[in-house]
């Protein structure tokens, strides 16, 4: 029963061996350039979040302050950016975080990363779906709001008024077409997120052209008065305001938090720039600069278009599903929203092919390994695109879009993208605690090159998990003298540190979200818990910082580690505790599924299982290469170049 139990454990964190030798071997075509995914990451991010949520989430939570809401937004995702980046430049493979995590920690977290990607790349593409109907539907006078709320309402909590047949059948068009090549679809994605450039421009500028300053100070007696007004109320006594407090911060800060967990939304998009690794040219070096440079940008252009937006037009009044238009239209420059709203398309479109266009490659990379059904990792021959994954992914986005209205998806796609996020952070501390073996390059079953560790030369990838049981008196060793290099032991320090701190960090969390109330009182109860909680949580920081890091480089590495992948672990899980109960259940029947088809299919079809059960011919390969690549190491002075060129290579110039 034992042994069973410890098998079943094994399988659940066997990691992914990546062949480090043919990174540029790929059934994709490899045609993509920095200035693609730049376009790619910028295009697939200035879409809803600008046009559509400014204009809901200044109504409904923030006010003014939205500009803060996106700032904190912004500070997640650029932390959860750069961790991303870091992997792009060691393992430039499509499959995005699940990859990362797959490398990392394991298969179990790795499904459960890919399988909260489907959900946010589904609920993207839905969403920015009916956006752009509703942006169009403006243009044109309402009439396809008003003819499908006559014959087909829907009256159901959670599900959306009307079923959105436009948006069904733009996004099987749009999968349709992506289906017939990557090279097409960024150079229109180029040029449509060129002309969303310009017009954010033009918002901003006359935003601050035409803004009043004191829509930033409205009066909370003002508010009562509107409200009495709204409600038409003939007594206006007790009346409460139903737009906050005024001021900068109408709803409070919590109101201001809340709106940055909705808020993050808008910053999803850098994230599909990660699942190019197999069509994009030395995407080492690509890779985190389409990053780092998309999330510059995309910073950029909220934080302008928020504060023009709220500058113009009192919050209150803001339109919820075409806010930028309706404001030009406030301020008296009528035929101004009519550019915008041609811009909005165009930024809409992007974002919606950006969407789209990672869903089927994450899709892909988990058919691949064996974790999905096999037949969603088919390759178009002529096409080089997953064709099956793609439409199986629009198929399901569509239903999406015609179901459930733009706040309830946007609120469960934040959280599968924020355990996505923190996943990938935590990863990146793993991964730098490393021994400097940890991700050498040998062969198994006489051909396959591998990315493991020395010390696993004779075990397999998830039998070196458990090692930290086996090996308590050395972990104790590495925690009161760490050694000068990373060793297996003190990266089970550093593994379990990462693992309490996660924990801490939930608790803080709960703690600060739901007992606001007692931290005001200064009850003992929460004060001590926080206490100790900070207690636990600086320990966790001291033992990560005390042990040594790899010694190995590559194109981009994290800056400040430990410091800036603990902060973004708790900035991300902090925002979703935000999140309201409702989305915490949609998002558990999600999860739900996922586990369903992991447990009943993806568990017994891995390739890693398939892999691992060949493990003594594979072993004693890969323990005749490691002494070979020993032998390399010691015969010269180039062996640091050696490993350097591993992870940068000259770029690929072949074209589909």
């Amino acid at each position: 029963m034992l042994s069973q139990v410890l098998s079943f454990s094994r399988s659940l964190v066997r990691r992914k061996v990546v062949d480090m030798n043919s990174l540029e071997d790929s059934k994709l075509c490899r045609c993509l350039g920095t200035v693609d995914l730049i376009a790619l990451g910028v295009g697939s991010t200035l879409g809803a979040g600008v046009y559509v949520l400014a204009g809901e989430v200044a109504k409904g939570n923030s006010g003014p302050s939205i500009v803060i809401s996106f700032l904190i937004a912004a500070l997640a995702s650029v932390m959860a950016g750069l961790c991303y980046a870091e992997f792009g430049a060691r393992v430039p493979k499509t499959g995005s975080a699940y990859l990362y995590s797959y490398v990392t920690v394991g298969e179990i977290w790795a499904f459960i990363t890919g399988w909260n990607l489907i959900l946010s790349y589904v609920i993207g593409t839905s969403s920015v779906a009916r956006a752009w109907s509703g942006t169009f539907d403006e243009l044109i006078g309402g009439h396809i709001e008003r003819f499908c709320k006559t014959y087909f309402s829907m009256n159901s909590p959670g599900l959306a008024q009307y079923p959105d047949f436009f948006a069904v059948c733009l996004i099987l068009l749009l999968s349709g077409l992506l289906s017939f090549g990557v090279k097409e679809s960024a150079w229109v994605n180029k040029v449509f997120t060129a002309v969303n450039v310009l017009v954010l421009l033009f918002v901003i500028i006359s935003g601050f052209v035409k803004g009043d300053p004191d829509n930033w100070k409205i009066s909370e007696e003002y508010l009562v008065n509107v409200t009495i007004v709204t409600r038409n109320l003939s007594v206006a006594t007790n009346v409460t305001s139903d737009y906050g407090a005024g001021g900068f911060m109408p709803y409070g800060f919590s109101g201001t938090l809340a709106g940055a967990a909705t808020c993050f939304y808008a910053f999803v998009g850098f994230d599909c720039i990660a699942t190019t690794g197999e069509e994009v040219k030395n995407p080492q070096k690509a890779i985190p600069i389409g990053i780092v440079v998309s999330l510059t940008v995309c910073f950029l252009a909220y934080f302008g278009v928020s504060a023009a937006l709220t500058l113009m037009m009192p919050y209150y009044l803001l339109d919820e599903k075409s806010p930028l238009p309706m404001a030009f239209e406030y301020v008296g420059w009528g035929p101004a929203k009519f550019v915008v709203a041609i811009g909005s398309l165009c930024a809409l479109s992007t974002s919606l092919l950006g969407s789209i266009f990672p869903m089927p490659r994450v899709i892909y990379a988990m058919a691949e390994d064996g974790v999905l059904f096999k037949a969603l990792a088919r390759i178009n021959p002529k096409t080089k695109t997953p064709l099956i994954a793609t439409m199986s992914s629009g198929v399901v986005a569509a239903i999406m879009a015609f179901l459930f209205d733009l706040k309830a998806l946007v609120d469960m796609m934040s959280i599968g993208t924020l355990l996505a996020y923190s996943l990938v952070a935590a990863c990146v501390l793993i991964l730098r605690y490393q021994p400097d073996g940890a991700y050498e390059k040998h062969s198994c079953n006489g051909e396959k090159h591998c990315l493991s560790s020395e010390g696993e030369s004779d075990l397999t990838e998830s039998e070196s998990h458990l090692n930290m049981v086996k090996g308590g008196g050395s972990t104790l060793q590495s925690v009161l003298h760490p050694p000068l290099a990373p060793t297996e032991q003190s990266s089970s320090v550093v593994n379990m540190a990462v693992g309490l701190l996660v924990l801490v960090v939930c608790v803080v969390s709960y703690l600060t979200t739901y007992n606001g109330y007692a931290i005001l009182n200064m009850e003992t109860w929460i004060l001590a818990a926080l206490t100790v909680s900070l207690l636990i949580f600086s320990g966790c920081v001291l033992m990560i910082c005390r042990q040594p890091q790899t010694s190995r480089k590559v194109s981009f590495m994290v800056p400040l580690l430990p410091y800036l992948p603990i902060l973004s672990i708790f900035v991300n899980i902090y925002l979703m505790v935000q999140l309201s109960g409702d989305t915490w259940i949609r998002f558990s029947v999600w999860m739900a599924v996922g586990f369903l088809i992991y447990f009943g299919y993806g568990m017994w079809h891995s390739a890693e299982r398939h892999r691992q059960l060949k493990g003594p011919l594979g072993r004693s390969s890969c323990a005749q290469e490691k002494a070979q690549t020993k032998g390399e190491k010691q015969g010269g002075l180039n062996g640091g170049a050696g490993d350097l060129e591993r992870f940068i290579r000259p770029e690929k110039t072949s074209h589909c």
